[in-house]
């Protein structure tokens, strides 16, 4: 009872205007990043760009927003640093700057670099102050800090049909603006992450604790993590495969203008908004790894209608995929923070950042094959990669899960 009592005491108050302010940053950054996808229309038509050559600039923003993230997580797992996330905002403002005014397709790809570097520097030290702003309420506080994101992604297609079809590339300057608000926003939020660190009381460390037991352990926990990362890099392979290339597909395949493809393209990803919004309490209620399956296999029946139906229907099973797929993202999130707890920086890096940065390869991967191949095959094929969602049933219950933290926090 007196321990009980000792871990209520130091659970602090849930901080709601951070994580909304943080959520709100988490929107500006991607919807920013989302311009690098929405443009390639306006870039395959003015550069007579391949689809491979659009593959390489999905892989780059991708790789450089996403598998850096683990590399800057380990570091402030180490040495948090709450200016990073100004700074890392300044890079972003200057990709845009120089996307609007882009004259070559490597000058393109200069510029993603920048804007990639920015969203790299951004998910970890923010996943940070969502964990620290959270309190008691770490699934709440994710999903608020996930909705975010995920709701500036689902942006894209809107900002092709009302800002890059009539202004073309030089509409990326407008997103110079949004990144100086979110600048500006972030020197605030840097403040407060500055001043919770300096009043939170640091624990003692304890001698860590060899034994075939532990070891034992820790290998089960690191092949938990791979299997995770396995199947966010699956359902990302398949989310990127649509939102960059099913464009092309809905214009080549019922003759519909850019205009109409890209409302098929939102109703997607605004949908699976909501379902990241959502995926947290339903996680709450169901168990977290019934929400990762379920989001998987649950998708896979309209994936594979998807290639096959007509446009009317294909409105439809977008609408319901995107909820169902990205209902399990920010459960995969809180489910890999309890494998490690600890290590936020770097387990928010390697979810959000590292499995999304092999789906970019992913990414490349299809613009090769469709342009060996055609469209049609590639996302016939593209419509399997959700039944990958049947490994779920081989990562450990949430039971099993909190045991092994219990565990591992005594003999850590």
């Amino acid at each position: 009872m007196p321990l009980q009592s000792s871990q209520n005491v130091n659970i602090k108050p849930t901080v709601y205007h951070i994580l909304f302010l943080i959520s709100l940053v988490h929107l500006f950054n991607d919807s920013i990043q989302s311009v690098i996808p929405a443009i390639f229309p306006i870039l395959k038509k003015s550069m007579h760009l391949t689809y491979t050559q659009i593959g390489w600039i999905g892989f780059t923003i991708n790789f450089t927003a996403s598998i850096l993230q683990p590399v800057f997580g380990w570091y402030t797992d180490k040495r948090p640093s709450p200016y990073l996330l100004p700074l890392g905002m300044a890079s972003t403002c200057l990709g845009m700057l120089c996307l609007a005014f882009a004259p070559s397709y490597l000058f393109v790809l200069l510029a993603v670099v920048l804007v990639g570097i920015g969203s790299a520097v951004f998910h970890p030290e923010s996943s940070r102050v969502s964990y620290m702003a959270a309190g008691s309420r770490r699934g709440l506080a994710q999903s608020i800090f996930q909705v975010g994101g995920n709701a500036g992604q689902s942006l894209a297609p809107l900002m092709t049909y009302f800002i890059f079809i009539p202004l073309g590339q030089f509409g990326a300057i407008w997103f110079t603006l949004v990144a100086g608000i979110a600048l500006f926003i972030q020197l605030f939020i840097a403040r407060w992450y500055q001043e919770s660190l300096l009043t939170r009381s640091r624990p003692l460390k304890k001698k860590n604790t060899s034994s075939p037991g532990h070891d034992r352990l820790k290998k089960t926990l690191y092949i938990a993590m791979f299997l995770l990362i396995f199947l966010v890099f699956a359902r990302t392979w398949y989310l990127t495969g649509i939102s960059t290339y099913y464009q092309f597909y809905l214009m080549e395949q019922y003759k519909i203008s850019l205009q109409q493809s890209q409302i098929y393209i939102f109703l997607f990803l605004l949908s699976g908004a909501i379902g990241t919004f959502f995926g947290g309490p339903l996680a709450d209620r169901f168990g977290m790894r019934n929400i990762i399956c379920f989001s998987m296999l649950g998708s896979a029946p309209l994936a594979l209608l998807l290639p096959y139906t007509d446009p009317f229907w294909a409105y439809v099973i977008c609408l319901v995929n995107g909820f169902i797929l990205l209902s399990s993202f920010s459960v995969t999130v809180v489910y890999a923070q309890q494998l490690f707890p600890g290590k936020i920086g770097t387990v928010s890096g390697l979810i959000v950042g590292l499995a999304f940065g092999m789906g970019a390869v992913g990414a490349v991967a299809l613009g090769k094959c469709i342009d060996f191949f055609g469209l049609s095959p590639v996302m016939q094929f593209l419509a399997f990669l959700p039944l990958l969602g049947l490994l779920t049933f081989f990562l450990p219950s949430d039971q099993k899960v909190k045991e092994w933290t219990q565990e591992t926090q005594q003999t850590a």
